[in-house]
Parts: C-alpha cells; sequence; structure tokens
C-alpha cells in the first residue's frame, strides 16, 4: 500500500515540530526515517499510525485520505522500542491478541487462530517458545514476539519506531538482517525511525533525512552516502574530517599550504573544507597534494582496513580519521606523515560551493 504525505505540519503548543513535511512511499517500500533527537521523525511516524493528529496537511493511503481515519481503522501495524509485550500473557497469547479483539464476525476460528498463530511463530523462529511469558525471553526474542503481534492482523503497513534501540549491537546486527529478508518475503509497506545511520543504510530501500522538523534529502542509501545535498546531511552522515580553510583566487589555503583548484571560484575568503576519511591520503615526504605535516596517534586494524587517528602538527587542534588500506605496512604510534587529499567538500556556511574537487594535479 502505498502512502502520501502532503504539507502536514504539526506543532506543539509554540514548538513546532513538523514544517510542511512532503513525500511519497510506494507500494512495497522500506523507508527509514533518519535524523537526530528533535527532528520531528518520530511524531510523522505517529501521524502516519493515527496516534497523533497533523496540524495541517493530507496523508492517503493508496490514493485515499485517512487523515481523520481513527487509528485501529488504518489497518497499520505498529512495533514500538520497548516491545510492549502483556506481561500476564504468553508469547503464543500476546501474538493472536489482535486477533481476539477483531469484531465477532472478522475474528478466526479457534483451530484458524492456533493454526495462524503457530504459523507466524515459525516464521519469526519462536514456536518453540509459545508457552513462555515475556520475563523468560531475551531482548532480541521479544522483539521479534512483537513483530510477529504486528503482522498477526496482516496490515498494509507496518510502522516500527527504534525497534532495535534497547538491544546490543550483535543483536541489532542480527535482527536487522533478519527484518530485510522478511520484508523481501512478505512486501509489505514498511517505515521505520532511527538514529542509527549504520541501522538506515542497511535495512532501507530509501533513507529520508530529517532535521528540525524538515526533510534535508530523500534518496537511497548509496544517494545519501556519496551525494550529499546539504551540509547537515554530510556531517550526520558517517565520520567527517573538518579544515578550515581560505580561497585566495584559485588556490586553496589550509595550515599555511596551497592546494589548487579546477577553476577560480566567484566565493573569496574562509571555507570550511570537508573530507571523508578514506579521500584522504598520507605520504611520508611532503608532496604537492599531501603538503600538511601530521602525526599518528593511533591505528586500529578493521579487517582489510586500517583506521588512523592522527594529529595535525602546527595547524589543527582536532584529532583527524584517515583509512589506510594497505594492512602490511600500518604506521605505528608517534610516526610523522603528511597528508592531503582530493576529495574535498568546501562549504561557506550552509551553502556548498561550485568547486567540490580539489584540481587532480593537487
Amino acid at each position: 500500500m502505498s502512502i502520501e504525505i502532503s504539507k502536514i505540519s504539526k506543532s506543539f503548543g509554540r514548538a513546532q515540530i513538523l514544517n510542511e513535511i512532503s513525500l511519497d512511499i510506494e507500494s512495497g517500500e522500506m523507508i527509514a526515517l533518519l535524523g537526530p533527537s528533535g527532528s520531528g521523525k518520530t511524531t510523522l511516524l505517529r501521524i502516519i499510525a493515527g496516534l497523533e493528529q497533523q496540524n495541517a496537511g493530507q496523508l492517503k493511503f493508496h490514493g485515499q485520505d485517512v487523515s481523520r481515519v481513527h487509528a485501529k481503522d488504518r489497518q497499520v501495524g505498529f512495533v514500538f522500542q520497548h516491545y510492549a509485550l502483556f506481561r500476564h500473557m504468553t508469547v503464543f497469547d500476546n501474538v493472536a491478541f489482535g486477533l481476539t479483539a477483531l469484531p465477532r464476525r472478522q475474528r478466526p476460528s479457534r483451530e484458524s487462530l492456533r493454526s495462524k498463530v503457530m504459523a507466524l511463530l515459525d516464521m519469526v523462529q519462536l514456536s518453540h517458545l509459545a508457552d513462555r511469558y515475556p520475563s523468560q525471553l531475551s531482548g532480541g526474542q521479544k522483539q521479534r514476539v512483537a513483530l510477529a503481534r504486528a503482522l498477526a492482523v496482516e496490515p498494509q503497513i507496518l510502522l516500527l519506531d527504534e525497534p532495535f534501540g534497547a538491544l546490543d549491537a550483535q543483536v541489532r546486527t542480527e535482527l536487522r538482517r533478519w527484518l530485510r529478508q522478511l520484508h523481501e518475503e512478505l512486501k509489505f509497506t514498511s517505515v521505520f525511525v532511527t538514529h542509527d545511520q549504520e541501522e538506515a543504510m542497511e535495512v532501507a530501500d530509501r533513507v529520508v533525512l530529517m532535521n528540525h522538523g524538515q526533510i534535508e534529502q530523500v534518496g537511497t542509501p548509496q544517494q545519501v552516502w556519496r551525494e550529499p545535498e546539504s551540509r547537515f546531511v554530510l556531517e550526520f552522515m558517517g565520520e567527517i574530517n573538518k579544515l578550515r580553510g581560505e580561497i585566495k583566487g584559485s588556490q586553496l589555503w589550509v595550515g599555511g599550504k596551497i592546494f589548487p583548484l579546477n577553476i577560480t571560484p566567484l566565493h573569496q575568503g574562509n571555507v570550511d573544507v570537508f573530507f571523508r576519511p578514506w579521500d584522504m591520503t598520507l605520504s611520508k615526504q611532503p608532496t604537492a597534494s599531501c603538503p600538511l605535516p601530521i602525526q599518528i596517534v593511533e591505528a586500529s586494524p578493521h579487517g582489510h582496513f586500517s583506521l588512523l587517528s592522527v594529529q595535525p602538527i602546527g595547524w589543527g587542534d582536532e584529532l583527524l580519521t584517515v583509512v589506510w588500506q594497505d594492512n602490511s605496512s600500518i604506521p605505528a604510534r608517534g610516526d610523522y606523515y603528511f597528508i592531503g587529499g582530493t576529495g574535498a567538500r568546501l562549504y561557506t556556511g550552509d551553502l556548498p560551493l561550485k568547486v567540490l574537487r580539489l584540481a587532480e594535479s593537487a
């Protein structure tokens, strides 16, 4: 089922939480609402569910306006971060709850109900725990029960509010892979809220970056990662190194050293220079592309590459992070190198400059 969000706004008192949000979600698509605390992502999810009412704008499911439709009539399943399981009910009864609460004419027979619940528990790999109580389950098992309960009433849309936030790292990784696989099998439309970039990148078909009640960017995980449309997206998505620079003519000055630019930009003066860790390079000797002196503070192996923390010498205070690809000769703590790169993004305030890459000869 498709979702059409058109100019939705929401405020609580004088606080503007959402400001004319518009977004189209295709049927069968899995969308991540990603952003920092206070960005409005959970409020938007609750409006889709019918748990909050927008002040302005329109919400449609498959072309039908549901802005005034009660939550129980929207055919939406909702999974909360803290499971919200009934402690006095068994796993079986928790999953069956939504079915037993249906109007009598829609309620399945006892035999059909049992068959459906056990099929759902099989699907989430918990049929052997049907008679257990929530207190006897691990966090990952509780979240699977919550997902099975949400799916029991065959929702057209599945909404998840930070579903893995209360779990440890290993369980989170396992569950999000499982959720993605489940989505591929069932093809339900799904929207989930997260502040975890890795989670959004791994699970979602598209990522919606939100900040201060507005959408900053919508795109595939690769698009928002490789082609950020704003400074906020660039800084929020993954690790970034920020340097202070100054443009003079067709030259970028950083730490008293020159990086040539492809053309002479209209903007002259101070700029912020951003490098991803893998866009920075090191050299034992100063070169045109690696002119800035640094010292290795720490080297951490990560399989086929290493992450280096480096300290600028005489031109900056903050540590920088560099991806080192050659694990046959990892720099040692205390070693001196020179740093540079050709994949910079230049900003003056929140405005990106037309020139995003340094000259190839740099």
